[in-house]
């Protein structure tokens, strides 16, 4: 018997995302351009793990990323 996924709230924009998500998609979360996430992933400024030569962003350590800016300012 198949389940269906609880919905969560439509405001949490990470609800759903695999352990780790491609650079254009993290742009696109944080509402940057491609180009900068790029940047910032080369600049260490985004949590990212190589799996061969594809860079991903971990999607847990961006959510606490973004949550520990928002507390910061």
């Amino acid at each position: 018997m198949a389940h269906a996924p609880t919905a969560a709230p439509a405001s949490d924009p990470f609800a759903g995302l695999p352990l780790l998500i491609s650079v254009p998609q993290a742009a696109r979360l944080l509402g940057i351009s491609r180009a900068a996430a790029y940047r910032f992933a080369s600049a260490g400024e985004l949590p990212t793990k190589r799996l061969g030569r594809r860079v991903y962003v971990v999607s847990a350590k961006l959510r606490h990323f973004i949550e520990s800016e928002d507390e910061a300012a």
